[in-house]
C-alpha cells in the first residue's frame, strides 16, 4: 500500500537522511522529500510503525494519508 507521511521537523538535508534511515530499517520502498516535508512509503508496514520509526528518529508524524 502507498502512504504519504506528513512529517514535522525536517529543515535540512541532514534531517531528510535520518528520515530516510529510519524508514530504511521497515524494509519498504520509501522517497522523502524535503521541501514538501513528506514521505511516500510504499510496502506492508503499519502506520504505527512508520509513526515509531520516524519519532523515533527525532521528527514527528503530522498525518498518514
Amino acid at each position: 500500500m502507498k502512504k504519504t507521511v506528513i512529517i514535522k521537523g525536517m529543515m535540512c538535508k541532514h534531517c531528510k537522511k535520518h528520515v530516510e534511515d529510519a524508514l530504511a530499517t521497515l524494509s519498504v520502498k520509501y522517497e522523502v522529500m524535503l521541501d514538501e516535508k513528506c514521505a511516500i512509503v510504499e510496502g506492508v508496514a503499519t502506520d504505527a510503525e512508520i509513526i515509531s520509526a520516524i519519532t523515533e528518529a527525532g521528527y514527528e508524524v503530522v498525518e498518514i494519508k
